[in-house]
């Protein structure tokens, strides 16, 4: 019998949901007839609770403290209201709350706002389900102390989130640590009370107005209106089951693209995210709806948003690839959007967005993860820009002096800081589209800007090794095995150093990542991934041109592998 019955029977008697309270009734009736699974399903829920962190909260939807639901919601808006209480200076703080078209993510958003009204916050909640973009502008936009999103991204229809931002000085960007603890201890406070049917709460919230949703959009437009070669430029688009079409829509008048292709089947918001086994571009087979599109239609470039519209993947004509469609990398991506982010700082010669602590202004940057492209520091340098490498997340991405650019190679990418301080798939988009149109324009291709900045800067490849679990303890005894036993040589290509940043190396904050260093200047970084159960092998290169950086980049995933093979 399970030993976390009377944990299930208390936690049954506070859930408004009738779907979850059936779900645990029939988990507990069969657990004390003596049902194994039952007991052991039972066990896994309530052994444990989804950790708050810096990445607020995501898991898989069902009953108990260790999945997503409204009791765990409930509980996580009434400790961060507590948190905003405790932090305000004396006036009522406000906080936005948006949600995407996952399920339950509208009902986990209304209990929210009726908590945060309920403990005395002014709370707005948005006027319909929108892109995870629109919240984190709108929490700037509306001068707002926090925000909410309710959305667990491009993860599996099952799961759910809760991602939180914070105004003033954060800027409207994700919470980083002591933010997270100190959070995630409210909330703990709320849950050691037992019963969230006591916290007030109130329909006093607020609904924002239509207002936000104009000013994002000509707010996105204006990053790249459409040059003369948009005209007639034919292009798809997918929406992933998600929530960007509308919202990408109006952009796209306004800043005066000409209408895409639709993958009709993937355009509608849809939970069930029928046509995917997983909505994520980055997925094997993801894009196969929309390369189908692609040909039938006689497209140049493809363009898809994830889920909530935070991340963007482009695809371009390649005859050398199976179907005659290639993804780009996220680095690919990236590379080229911070060429041309370098090309407008350093001509506009005028201050950039962000402030050093001192209070002068900070020079322009670019900024990237630590585990995306270097390219992006040859291209700063090239342009006299500063660069900033940081922790995975643009939660740190974001708070980089000076950014005028940011991108993380998981297809994560912010182009527009003085307004979004987070990665923004739908201004994305509009930077890359109008790339891409002013090369039109010039009888040229985005595979010819790819070769251009190879010429210009150098031939920089990047790959990928991705390891899913399905016991997360596997990942930790992989990363322990190679800090007890390191490696001295990858394949054949000796190591030259090995930055455990467990221990703080080159300023990062402590992370669990291995950065490793080889003799010919390659690169493998080592880290779990933050929110789904995979270790990640992040593969880099420098050639004198693509075909030599191909093969160094063959090597090194051959030599990693081998690594893989040896410490699982």
């Amino acid at each position: 019998m399970s030993a976390f019955l009377d944990a299930a029977r208390a936690w049954l008697a506070q859930d408004p949901d009738a779907v979850t309270r059936d779900e645990l009734t029939a988990l507990i009736t069969r657990a004390e007839a003596g049902d194994a699974e039952a007991s052991a399903d039972l066990d896994d829920r309530f052994s444990t609770r989804l950790a708050f962190g810096t990445a607020g909260l995501r898991g898989t939807l069902g009953a108990g403290s260790n999945r997503m639901n409204r009791v765990l919601v409930a509980q996580a808006a009434a400790g961060f209201a507590a948190y905003l209480l405790e932090r305000s200076s004396g006036g009522v703080p406000t906080v936005v709350v948006g949600y995407d078209g996952r399920r339950n993510s509208d009902v986990f958003a209304r209990d929210s706002v009726e908590i945060f009204a309920g403990a005395g916050l002014r709370a707005i909640l948005l006027p319909r389900l929108l892109p995870t973009p629109v919240l984190a502008f709108a929490v700037r936009h509306l001068g707002a102390d926090a925000g909410v999103m309710v959305t667990a991204s491009h993860n599996p229809p099952d799961d759910n989130g809760y991602k939180v931002y914070l105004g003033g000085d954060d800027a409207g960007a994700q919470i980083v640590s002591p933010a997270d603890a100190e959070i995630a201890a409210h909330i703990q406070r709320i849950a050691d009370g037992g019963d969230i049917t006591t916290l007030p709460r109130s329909v006093g919230y607020e609904n924002a107005p239509e207002s936000v949703v104009e000013a994002y959009v000509a707010a996105t437009a204006a990053v790249a209106p459409a040059p003369s070669g948009a005209e007639g430029l034919r292009w798809v688009y997918t929406a992933m089951h998600g929530v960007g079409w509308e919202t990408v829509s109006r952009v796209l008048a306004e800043a005066g693209y000409p209408a895409p292709t639709l993958v009709q089947a993937q355009i509608e918001p849809d939970g069930r995210f029928p046509t995917v086994a997983f909505p994520n571009p980055e997925e094997p087979g993801a894009m196969d709806l929309a390369f189908e599109t692609a040909r039938a239609s006689d497209a140049e470039l493809v363009i898809a948003n994830d889920p909530d519209a935070d991340r963007l993947a482009v695809a371009i004509p390649d005859p050398d690839t199976e179907g005659g469609w290639r993804r780009l990398t996220g680095n690919e991506i990236g590379l080229l959007l911070g060429w041309r982010a370098a090309r407008a700082a350093a001509s506009a010669a005028t201050p950039a967005d962000g402030v050093a602590e001192s209070g002068a202004e900070a020079p322009a940057s670019l900024a990237c993860s630590l585990v995306s492209s270097p390219g992006l520091q040859a291209v700063a340098e090239h342009y006299g820009l500063a660069f900033h490498s940081t922790l995975t997340g643009f939660k740190w991405i974001s708070r980089a002096p000076g950014i005028v650019f940011g991108f993380e190679e998981a297809l994560g990418y912010l182009v527009n800081p003085g307004t979004v301080r987070d990665k923004d798939g739908i201004s994305a988009a509009v930077a890359l589209l109008g790339m891409a149109a002013e090369a039109r324009g010039e009888g040229r291709t985005v595979g010819d800007l790819l070769r251009e900045f190879r010429d210009t800067f150098g031939a920089f490849a990047s790959d990928q090794i991705s390891v899913r679990v399905d016991d997360v303890s596997e990942i930790a005894g992989i990363m322990a095995s190679l800090r007890a036993q390191p490696p001295a040589a990858i394949g054949e290509t000796p190591v030259s150093r090995i930055d455990d940043l467990l221990l703080g190396v080159d300023g990062f904050p402590p992370g669990d990542v291995l950065r490793i260093w080889l003799d010919d200047g390659s690169r493998l970084i080592v880290r779990p991934s933050g929110t789904e159960p995979k270790l990640k092998l992040y593969l880099d290169v420098r050639g004198s041109s693509a075909k030599k950086a191909r093969r160094r980049l063959e090597a090194l995933r051959a030599g990693a592998e081998e690594l893989l093979m040896a410490v699982r």
